[in-house]
């Protein structure tokens, strides 16, 4: 898995400034013309882990975003989807992580070849901590850090 700094997408920084001070990450942000309208897909997630977003958690933060990229782009053809990351978001880019620390995820690593479960601990631009759910109680319990090359995918554990 890669990890790409979010501040190198395309008005990714004056985007998640915006989100986070209504109360939310903004953990996906693409900005793509086509046919003269430019198509926007964002994500948004919750500050608290234990939290999921609303329809009205959406619409508050798709007003004051879509109004953000109209200024900023300059103009108002804008098609936005916005919406939250899901019960079962695969994570496409290692720098989501930070978002979600507190949730419960799974790993597939590569190096054994199976998936590593567990509470989300940390993660920076080199690697990913858990706090491993087994039923092997010698491991249940213990925080395992795992690189993101060594990572073959990634995704939200559905309790």
């Amino acid at each position: 898995m890669e990890y790409t700094s979010l501040d190198s997408y395309q008005h990714y920084s004056e985007c998640a400034e915006l989100v986070e001070g209504l109360g939310y990450y903004l953990v996906e942000l693409k900005i793509s013309p086509q046919r003269g309208v430019t198509q926007v897909q964002s994500v948004v997630a919750s500050k608290d882990s234990g939290e999921n977003i609303s329809v009205n958690d959406c619409a508050k933060v798709h007003r004051a975003l879509l109004a953000r990229l109209e200024e900023i782009l300059g103009t108002d053809n804008i098609a936005m989807e916005l919406s939250s990351p899901g019960m079962e978001r695969n994570i496409k880019n290692a720098a989501e992580f930070r978002f979600f620390v507190g949730r419960k995820i799974r790993v597939f690593s590569k190096s054994v070849s199976d998936w590593i479960g567990g509470e989300l601990v940390s993660s920076d631009d080199k690697s990913v901590s858990l706090k491993v759910e087994s039923e092997n109680p010698e491991v249940d319990g213990t925080v395992r850090t795992v690189e993101y090359q060594d990572i073959a995918k990634a995704k939200f554990i559905h309790i």
